[in-house]
């Protein structure tokens, strides 16, 4: 299995690994990563792997396929084989604006009370949505709390809790259509400041609210006689 480093260190750029496998496709595995694969509603990581002589191969993104993590060359890039060495850099700029895009998708759900029905992090805008049974959502109302939630700076750290300790807290899971990976006997806890939100999540996330900045809400869309979709874009202006 692939270790994960992104989740000790969201902020290291950069790794020394070696190539394990690679596929029928050309998706290159190793046994170590710091490129995060697509899962969650998270884009998979993109950047270059460099070989000991020089050679860079250009990685469009990160998937899990067939229990692997692969990370997916671009069209062109030279094959690799089983055995060599690389060093690993992912895309910072792209990684960084995940980071604060998933962070404040968690900030959402610890403003509005519903269950999550689906969701998707992106780089210029974000989506989140809601069985939102008898409840009203208004898109200025919680452009407010999020950005009040943001400019007070809440701490963002990890911790782990066995899958016993996740079953007998059951109201810690609010994606109704996904549920936490399991089978490593513990699942990671994303937490934000005292109380403001805790909820199983393997993505990569900022050490502070502060650092996501303005944000506001686009629109909120219906999708249905209970769902809504709330749409998020960073705050430019």
């Amino acid at each position: 299995m692939t270790a994960l480093l992104f989740r000790d260190d969201a902020y290291q750029t950069e790794f020394d690994a070696t190539v394990t496998a690679v596929n029928d496709r050309g998706g290159i595995v190793l046994d170590q990563t710091l490129f995060y694969y697509t899962s969650g509603g998270q884009p998979g990581d993109k950047g270059v792997l460099t070989t000991e002589d020089g050679t860079t191969v250009r990685i469009g993104t990160t998937i899990k396929a067939d229990g692997e993590i692969v990370h997916v060359p671009e069209e062109g890039q030279p094959a690799l084989q089983p055995g060599t060495k690389v060093r690993g850099e992912i895309d910072w700029e792209f990684r960084h604006q995940l980071m604060r895009m998933h962070t404040c998708m968690h900030l959402v759900c610890s403003i509005v009370p519903c269950g999550v029905t689906g969701g998707q992090v992106g780089i210029d805008k974000s989506r989140l949505d809601f069985d939102v049974g008898e409840h009203t959502l208004d898109k200025d109302e919680i452009t407010e709390k999020l950005n009040a939630l943001i400019q007070e700076d809440h701490p963002v750290t990890a911790q782990w809790i066995t899958d016993e300790e996740l079953d007998s807290n059951p109201d810690l899971v609010r994606t109704m259509s996904v549920q936490p990976p399991r089978g490593s006997g513990k699942v990671r806890l994303l937490k934000i400041g005292d109380g403001v939100d805790l909820q199983p999540c393997g993505g990569t996330h900022v050490k502070s609210t502060g650092e996501i900045g303005p944000v506001r809400v686009s629109k909120i869309e219906n999708k249905g006689k209970r769902n809504r979709r709330v749409n998020i874009v960073f705050d430019t202006v």
